[in-house]
């Protein structure tokens, strides 16, 4: 479990298949602060996306990517040097600085609008319609594992108001229109709704 909450900004080293058939792929990333106390087994999100630490170093570690994770993350598209948003799973003593993330990728989007809003950045996400019914305003969704609030939503899109250090902390700031984000909404919703169903 996570909270949302960017821990640091790594880069890829690499980015290869392992296995044709299985159709695995590796994934390396070199990085400094979430190295400390990092174990071969524990869970890290990349971009949002809840994986495995399959060996390390001093300055980095790899992980494996299964052919559904490349399906319904933009992991697969990744290159060479490009950042990724990186943080460490829960600890039971610590603080819930954002939301209850889990990690479990719900879809890719696309960033549909990105303006000005003094020192912050209102950005506008494509919302995939059977996840619409989750995001509603002044509530959760993680983008690229960054808990953000919603400040609107409609049918198919919603937008976010991003503070001046989370645009400098995290691959927001690289972000443009277009581009494929991971999107998790917020699990209590389905919850809720898989209660009300039963």
């Amino acid at each position: 479990m996570f909270t949302g909450i960017v821990e640091e900004v790594g880069h890829v080293r690499s980015l290869e298949s392992q296995s044709q058939a299985a159709g695995v792929s590796r994934l390396t990333i070199r990085a400094a602060k979430v190295m400390d106390s990092l174990k071969v087994g524990d869970s890290i999100a990349v971009n949002g996306a809840c994986l495995t630490v399959v060996s390390r170093s001093d300055d980095g570690f790899s992980l494996e990517l299964a052919p559904e994770t490349l399906r319904r993350t933009n992991l697969g598209s990744l290159q060479v040097g490009q950042r990724v948003d990186l943080e460490r799973s829960l600890a039971v003593s610590d603080r819930l600085g954002g939301h209850i993330v889990q990690g479990h990728v719900d879809a890719t989007s696309k960033v549909s609008s990105t303006r000005p809003d003094g020192d912050c950045v209102i950005m506008g996400f494509r919302a995939p319609r059977k996840l619409g019914r989750y995001i509603v305003e002044k509530g959760f969704v993680a983008v690229d594992g960054i808990s953000l609030t919603v400040a609107k939503r409609g049918v198919s899109y919603f937008t976010a108001s991003v503070i001046p250090y989370t645009l400098e902390n995290t691959v927001l700031k690289e972000r443009h229109v277009g581009d494929a984000v991971n999107l998790e909404v917020d699990i209590l919703a389905k919850y809720v709704e898989r209660l009300l169903k039963s």
